[in-house]
């Protein structure tokens, strides 16, 4: 099993190919009334607020989003990953009310690296690129987040899910799931 630190790299290197090959910023993109620059002002907006309220952690500043996003994204997960690559990573707790308490290095991976996988679709959609994501990783990620259903919806963070015939593969399955018309 793949750590934190490796998963991020892996999963952020994907999601940079599709910030790289983006030329239209302003291209909607399937998440109601976002633009590409909107997915990866979301990615590098809500972390640094997370990590410093739960474990105090300060995420250098990048370029702003608004006039380069690419550069705002290189900057933001080459930060990410600097804090993951750190050894002391290990001791480090995060703490949040609605999380609980919980190793940093979890927090990332279970609620950053797996924002960024799903929006790398959603990045993609929007400017024409391969939207394909690891089925595995889509299979589980569905398995995981099924039992969580109802808090899930009621944070508002995810759409009513969009019905798939059952013999769906995992990646429309799961974006189905979160509210994706795929």
């Amino acid at each position: 099993m793949p750590t934190s630190q490796d998963d991020h790299r892996a999963v952020a290197a994907r999601f940079t190919q599709v910030v790289e090959g983006t030329t239209d910023w302003s291209a909607p993109a399937p998440c109601e009334g976002w633009t590409a620059r909107d997915v990866v002002g979301h990615l590098v907006g809500w972390l640094p607020s997370f990590l410093h309220s739960g474990a105090g952690i300060e995420l250098p500043a990048g370029p702003p989003v608004e006039s380069d996003p690419a550069g705002a994204w290189r900057a933001h997960t080459a930060a990410v990953q600097a804090v993951l690559d750190d050894p002391a990573i290990g001791s480090v707790a995060f703490s949040n009310p609605h999380t609980g308490t919980m190793p940093l290095a979890a927090a990332i991976a279970t609620f950053y690296t797996s924002d960024v996988f799903l929006h790398t679709w959603d990045l993609a959609r929007a400017t024409g690129q391969d939207e394909r994501l690891d089925p595995q990783r889509c299979a589980q990620m569905l398995e995981g987040m099924r039992p969580m259903e109802g808090p899930m919806r009621a944070s508002g963070q995810f759409g009513p899910a969009v019905a798939v015939p059952d013999d769906a593969d995992p990646q429309t399955r799961l974006l189905a799931f979160i509210g994706r018309r795929p």
